[in-house]
């Protein structure tokens, strides 16, 4: 069987406008990146569903997503900033809970900017080290991001704690959705493994983020079917079998319905 590639991991400085002008299904569809993410808004809003509960978000709101923590867009306009994917999170002492902060003074903002510009300078001066030096700044970054958890807006998520528990339940079914959304476990065997009813997950889910738990695991299902389908040349048999599809029939009939295009059609389009 064809090996099913990881996303990348490498550090990089992305802006906001690029990633808000990818195709809809990268932006809202609920997924996870292996590696910490930070997102520094400075226009525009929009919401982000985050873990297990959905926010809007303003200019000067700090971002960060810990590696294998789901998260998607949500109407998105004219969104401004950076987004720091910070690679390999080796030896980065970072938080290991998501936080939304809404930052409030002029020094919160001058600071992080001077941060993110002295990683962008390393990373585009081609100098010896760059990426050493860069990594550094991210070290400051973590320090920073410590630092202004305790000061946070009241829209700032300080880890599971300060959520009610329908968001709880739904930030605990997204990391084991995550884990395990290549298998064929479907939403009663999710919600067994997490201790509630089917009924009871699906209520949380919609109250945390609007979407039931079935639209969850299928988001993310057709998520990883269209990256590897535009990304890779895997097999569609393949993406079906790591998909935990019965059959490749079966998940060509799903994807069509979800699509319009089977799988080969969308893949000679790579998306399009």
């Amino acid at each position: 069987m064809t090996r099913i590639p990881d996303q990348p991991k490498r550090l990089r400085l992305v802006p906001i406008s690029k990633l808000t002008n990818a195709p809809k299904w990268q932006l809202e569809t609920m997924r996870a990146l292996q590696e910490p993410l930070f997102l520094w808004f400075t226009a525009g809003q929009g919401r982000i569903t985050l873990g297990g509960s959905t926010r809007g978000f303003h200019p000067h709101n700090a971002i960060f997503i810990p590696p294998g923590t789901m998260y998607g867009f949500q109407s998105v306009t004219r969104a401004q900033g950076v987004a720091l994917h910070m690679g390999d999170p080796k030896g980065l002492d970072l938080p290991d809970a998501p936080l939304h902060m809404r930052l409030r003074e002029s020094t919160q903002h001058s600071e992080v900017a001077q941060i993110i510009d002295a990683i962008q300078r390393e990373l585009e001066g081609g100098q010896a080290y760059a990426e050493r030096a860069a990594r550094h700044q991210i070290g400051l970054l973590a320090i920073w991001l410590e630092r202004q958890r305790s000061s946070a807006g009241d829209d700032s998520p300080r880890g599971l704690s300060s959520r009610n528990a329908n968001e709880r339940l739904t930030a605990r079914y997204a990391a084991l959705l995550e884990r395990q959304f290549g298998s064929a476990l479907n939403v009663s065997d999710y919600a067994q493994a997490l201790g509630v009813t089917p009924t009871h997950l699906t209520r949380a889910c919609r109250a945390s983020c609007g979407r039931s738990a079935l639209q969850l695991l299928q988001e993310r299902r057709l998520f990883e079917a269209r990256r590897l389908l535009t990304e890779t040349d895997v097999p569609v048999q393949d993406i079906a079998r790591n998909l935990g599809y019965s059959t490749p029939g079966y998940f060509s009939r799903a994807f069509a319905a979800r699509t319009g295009k089977p799988p080969s059609a969308y893949r000679k389009g790579r998306g399009a």
